[in-house]
């Protein structure tokens, strides 16, 4: 009897060492896919990539601090971004030899002024009238693709910019949204 006891404890102890290097080996890969995921976050979501000068700072310094100041004193110099829909959304025809006909856009305008914002209520009309004729005169086959997009976004800031920049003296305006974007 003490023999099997024996035989039994050997058993026990034999096993135990597999048991414990498998359990450290799943708490490794647990731990290692968490800090990718976590690493995959901060780096989708930009709160990895900072500016050059930032990345320089720290590198030179060792430390994250310096780049923690400079970016704090960053956004206290920085407005909030304040948005203003240009509503209703644009409703433009293509030209008739084509398959897509129509183009509805929903447009919002990003300024950190806050008189800008007034300004952009009041020169509503004129921005209207310059987007509406900009649109309309747009390759719809080309507004399928994200790079159309863009630089169609990029060409609608650049007239809202325009009649800001003659009507007030100031463009007021530094982005601009497409919250909706339809093509039938």
């Amino acid at each position: 009897m003490a023999q099997q006891d024996d035989l039994d404890l050997d058993v026990e102890g034999g096993s135990a060492p597999k048991s414990k290097s498998k359990l450290f080996i799943i708490i490794g890969v647990v731990v290692l896919l968490l800090g990718a995921s976590a690493a995959a976050t901060l780096v989708l979501t930009g709160a990895l990539s900072g500016d050059e000068e930032e990345v320089a700072a720290a590198q030179d310094e060792g430390k994250g601090k310096a780049a923690d100041k400079k970016k704090a004193k960053k956004s206290a110099n920085k407005a909030p971004l304040n948005y203003v829909p240009l509503d209703p959304p644009f409703v433009v025809n293509f030209s008739a030899d084509t398959d897509i006909r129509f183009l509805q856009v929903t447009v919002e305008v990003g300024t950190r002024d806050p008189d800008a914002v007034d300004k952009i209520k009041e020169q509503r009309p004129a921005i209207r009238n310059n987007l509406v004729m900009l649109f309309s005169s747009q390759d719809p086959y080309e507004l399928n693709t994200r790079e159309g997009k863009e630089k169609l976004r990029a060409q609608a800031l650049a007239e809202i910019q325009k009649v800001m920049k003659a009507e007030t003296g100031s463009p007021g305006v530094e982005s601009v949204f497409f919250t909706s974007f339809v093509m039938q």
